[in-house]
């Protein structure tokens, strides 16, 4: 269990390190459109490659900031169902879809780092001005995905722990009646 828990901390450690590489890649496209805005309105000269890195920096945005958003339950739900459930039930619900999301996480990780392997291999390079090898490019989807589908498992162990706790505490009070 001691393993268990380090290996948690760490995990925390690497995906909160990731977020801040997100927020600072955020921080880095925000000043160049704005500096490309700047220069293309009052010089006519705008920053020809900016376009191309900020849209990069957006696709590692998504992926590197994708584990920790779903650590604080930061993703979309519908509340609205969830909420007509009882708190069993709840908790089984978000079993069934920390799983589900899981498994997507893990065929999007493992078809990426395919795809990302065979680019890498082939020297496939963007069609776009940097010509940056495609692989840098896609090699964030395979890693970010990864890093969810190992999120939304310590998710669903921690529901279940809930669920668990909750049979214990029923179990208690029928033993009271």
């Amino acid at each position: 269990m001691k393993l268990l828990a380090k290996a948690s901390a760490i995990f925390d450690r690497v995906i909160d390190f990731l977020v801040f590489l997100a927020c600072l890649l955020l921080m880095f496209a925000v000043v160049m459109v704005g500096l490309d805005v700047a220069l293309r309105y009052f010089l006519g000269r705008p920053i020809i490659w900016a376009v191309e890195i900020t849209e990069y920096s957006l696709l590692y945005i998504a992926f590197l900031g994708a584990a920790w958003l779903l650590k604080k339950e930061g993703h979309v739900r519908v509340d609205v169902v969830l909420n007509l459930l009882n708190p069993r039930n709840q908790t089984l619900v978000n079993i069934i879809t920390s799983i589900l999301g899981a498994m997507v996480c893990l065929v999007i990780a493992w078809y990426g780092a395919e795809i990302t392997w065979d680019h890498f291999v082939r020297g496939v390079p963007s069609i776009q001005l940097l010509h940056t090898p495609r692989f840098l490019i896609l090699m964030i989807i395979p890693i970010g995905s990864f890093l969810l589908f190992i999120q939304f498992l310590r998710r669903t162990y921690g529901y279940l722990g809930e669920r668990q706790r909750a049979k214990v505490v029923q179990g208690s009070q029928k033993l009271n009646r």
